[in-house]
């Protein structure tokens, strides 16, 4: 007996594991080319990977959607073969822009969270792309399925349920962070298994679920796997790789974070986010920071009265100040050392086969 292979957009992939799209620029081709080889799902994210371009702050769209087709075409070129998607948050400006033009590129899915994106497969009509989405709730999941199948007839391709461990912005408000009033991943998993049973039933096709927030080594995807999780997405974890296209001090700061280190912040989206402790987020216990620039890249940020500017600070700090944003999943300061990608799947895998008595120990 052996994992079960992913299978998404008509390709399997060998190991059942997801990597999460992470932006500003820290998951882009490099990531994305040695996740593929080394048998998991990649995921490219399409928030603001054109922040570098000269040209930026002029024309965002221009340059994003520019960078992205660099990015897509160098993993492609990497591994033709290999399933690989885009990461586009519902919660962004021009979505349904970003959305059209990422369904003609040569991707097999798009996955949309932070909100509930119930219009993507409005985009994706006569395109191969493949329709995905992240919920934090097995109601979510129903929503999501309800308004899919009665407005489009339309099922995702996977379905990515993620939990209150995960980096970057959280599917949970500030009040639920701070009591704890939150389901576990495990509960949510279980929820949205029921939950598309009579859509996978209706349409006669498997719908993956993928669980994803706090997953940090095999033992954490075994326990996914034993509630019935089809596979698990992983992020954080892939930040501190050789191949990662962040700057080396945002992986550096990961290593070296305790947990003690690992804090939730406000953000401008209007949901709290992880992230680790450093300069911006102390000074953000006293007062807001300066705006120098807008984008306008999120539709619920309302520009006045906020915190920061979170393109610029999530862009300065992937591309070399500590005193930027630090996004990071709860589980970050489990991490020691800098790996490569091939490394940390293999002894991913090797620890849930010995969990789950499967045979195949090694890789």
């Amino acid at each position: 007996m052996n994992l079960k292979p992913l299978i998404i957009n008509g390709k399997e992939v060998k190991f059942p594991i997801i990597q999460g799209g992470m932006g500003i620029r820290i998951s882009l081709n490099k990531l994305a080319s040695a996740c593929m080889n080394s048998g998991i799902v990649a995921t490219i994210s399409a928030a603001q990977p054109g922040f570098l371009n000269k040209n930026f702050r002029k024309d965002p769209i221009g340059e994003n959607k520019k960078e992205l087709k660099i990015e897509i075409k160098k993993s492609r070129l990497a591994n033709k073969n290999g399933i690989l998607g885009v990461n586009l948050m519902h919660a962004g400006s021009n979505y349904p822009d970003y959305a059209r033009f990422l369904a003609k590129q040569d991707i097999d899915f798009i996955v949309s969270g932070a909100g509930l994106p119930l219009d993507l497969p409005e985009y994706l009509g006569g395109s191969n792309v493949k329709g995905a989405f992240i919920i934090s709730s097995g109601r979510a999941a129903r929503i999501m399925l309800k308004s899919w199948d009665r407005r489009y007839k339309y099922m995702p391709a996977f379905i990515v349920c993620e939990g209150p461990l995960a980096g970057g912005h959280l599917g949970f408000s500030k009040e639920q962070m701070a009591s704890g009033d939150y389901e576990s991943l495990e509960k949510i998993v279980m929820d949205t298994k029921e939950v598309v049973k009579v859509f996978e039933d209706k349409y006669k096709i498997h719908i993956p679920i993928i669980a994803g927030g706090g997953i940090h080594d095999g033992h954490d995807m075994a326990d996914m796997l034993k509630v019935g999780a089809d596979g698990v997405q992983i992020a954080t974890r892939f930040i501190a790789t050789h191949e990662c296209d962040v700057d080396d001090s945002y992986k550096q700061m990961i290593i070296n974070s305790e947990e003690n280190d690992i804090v939730t912040v406000k953000s401008p989206a209007g949901l709290p986010g992880r992230a680790v402790k450093n300069f911006l987020t102390k000074t953000l216990d006293k007062h807001n920071l300066k705006l120098h620039y807008c984008v306008d890249c999120l539709i619920s940020c309302k520009k006045k009265g906020i915190p920061y500017c979170i393109t610029e600070q999530l862009g300065n700090s992937t591309s070399g100040d500590n005193n930027g944003l630090i996004f990071t999943g709860a589980k970050a300061y489990l991490i020691e050392k800098l790996d490569y990608v091939e490394n940390i799947v293999n002894d991913i895998i090797r620890e849930c086969r010995s969990d789950l008595k499967l045979s195949g120990g090694m890789v």
